[in-house]
């Protein structure tokens, strides 16, 4: 499953949201229509994954800690603790809550930024913080990817 695009919403008074028709259609395409939805552990947005994704992340994630550790546990409760299941209604709309939203920032205006295969929410704000944060992509591709560095 693979999203592409950045679509702009806004949310109503209940923090209801469209998601996007593009995403939607993959979605259903894959039969994904249970979602669930997080906090990023890195930056002020939320995660929406289709519960494929969400699965095999748990996977990964139990797969590298050990159950009889305590930090590891703490680290499994904290990931854990922040999901819900989330279900679009008949119009398309998911629902945000306003503990989210009040997280990634949202007052009214949203970002939806496909990353493969999750979907990442943005407030406005917090988006626009990000993008003057990044560098230039031609000069970090060609520092990664670059003659000096070619992956053989």
């Amino acid at each position: 499953m693979r999203f592409v695009g950045d679509f702009q919403a806004k949310t109503d008074a209940k923090g209801r949201v469209f998601l996007p028709a593009a995403f939607r259609k993959i979605l259903e395409a894959e039969g994904e229509l249970e979602l669930v939805l997080r906090r990023d552990v890195f930056q002020h947005c939320l995660v929406l994954y289709p519960e494929s994704v969400w699965n095999q992340q748990l996977d990964e994630l139990k797969q590298g800690l050990n159950q009889w550790n305590r930090e590891h546990q703490m680290m499994l409760r904290q990931f854990l603790l922040d999901a819900e299941v989330l279900e679009w209604d008949s119009q398309g709309r998911i629902l945000l809550s306003k503990r989210k939203m009040q997280y990634a920032g949202i007052e009214n205006d949203v970002r939806f930024l496909a990353m493969v295969d999750r979907i990442e929410i943005w407030g406005k704000q917090e988006y626009e913080k990000l993008m003057e944060q990044s560098g230039n992509l031609g000069d970090e591709l060609e520092q990664m990817f670059g003659q000096d560095n070619q992956v053989k």
